[in-house]
């Protein structure tokens, strides 16, 4: 195969981690890599799986554990990728860091089976018997939770596959993937959004920062991040202005214009597809559940 390019999937709003049930027509990943441990599971499809340095068959319910940079691609059978064809795949992802979780708590004591754990995914570990049964219930509960419930439903997940012997090695030794000029060009793209989203930036301005054309850059990110940049930056600049509706009092109208927006109702509308409540609406929300709490205490 050739070298694998490097994947990129951005956590949403405050999460420390990624998670996401896709339901595609097939799988389109190509043969790819990321620093991030991966868990995944198969809810429905069928195919064959490049894992590291082994071929395999993969197909509904099947649950894996990939460690950092271990290379690997799922191909469904011609039928899938056929036009008007009926087949279809559902998953079921989890991308995490060790700080996702917290260094600190990795180094207690009571970590030491999950210390573990993280080092055998390394080759890759297919999960059996009576444990996969009960991960997968609680995999399918993990897109549903927010904040400290979807850390606290990771960690059970790592607390009882740390737990098991219901496991085997995918590959014979580790394998890991290395594609430089993919990091960098991701990196500089990343830096240079977090710097510049609360003004204009033109798509051709950061095609030039990766020396791509235009049209070739769009691609890079979209099979690097499954994400549009266009999206991805509305991501970021929505990110923020939540954090500025419940940290500073300052008019929508200022939220607007310091996340990049010059069109109100533009922002408007992109703030309550993203989070179900106009930006207002949000604010009250947040100090609502503020002075809730406040008067408990």
């Amino acid at each position: 195969m050739t070298n694998p390019i490097l994947e990129h999937l951005p956590v949403e709003g405050d999460e420390s981690f990624f998670v996401k049930e896709f339901d595609l027509p097939y799988f389109d990943t190509p043969w790819h890599y990321h620093p991030e441990f991966e868990l995944v599971l198969v809810v429905r499809g069928r195919g064959k799986r490049f894992i590291g340095n082994t071929i395999s068959e993969f197909g509904d319910g099947d649950l894996s554990f990939f460690g950092p940079n271990l290379p690997h691609l799922y191909r469904n059978p011609p039928e899938y990728y056929e036009e008007g064809s009926s087949p279809r795949v559902r998953s079921i992802v989890v991308h995490f860091l060790e700080r996702s979780i917290g260094r600190d708590l990795l180094a207690l004591p009571q970590s030491k089976n999950i210390l573990k754990l993280l080092e055998r995914c390394r080759q890759g570990i297919d999960i059996g018997g009576e444990t996969k049964e009960v991960v997968i219930g609680k995999m399918h509960q993990l897109p549903d939770k927010r904040g400290m419930g979807r850390l606290l439903g990771l960690l059970d997940i790592l607390h009882i596959l740390s737990e098991t012997s219901e496991y085997r090695f995918i590959t014979d030794y580790r394998v890991e993937g290395n594609n430089p000029s993919d990091a960098d060009r991701l990196e500089k793209v990343f830096g240079f959004v977090a710097r510049n989203f609360h003004k204009e930036i033109l798509l051709d301005e950061v095609a030039r920062l990766t020396h791509m054309t235009r049209t070739s850059f769009c691609r890079f990110f979209l099979e690097r991040t499954k994400r549009t940049f266009s999206n991805y930056l509305i991501e970021v600049r929505l990110n923020h202005a939540s954090r500025l509706l419940i940290e500073q009092n300052i008019s929508i109208m200022e939220v607007a214009y310091c996340c990049g927006y010059n069109n109100l109702s533009n922002f408007n509308r992109q703030f309550k597809e993203k989070f179900a409540l106009s930006p207002r609406a949000y604010r009250q929300t947040y100090l609502s559940n503020l002075g809730a709490t406040a008067r408990a205490v």
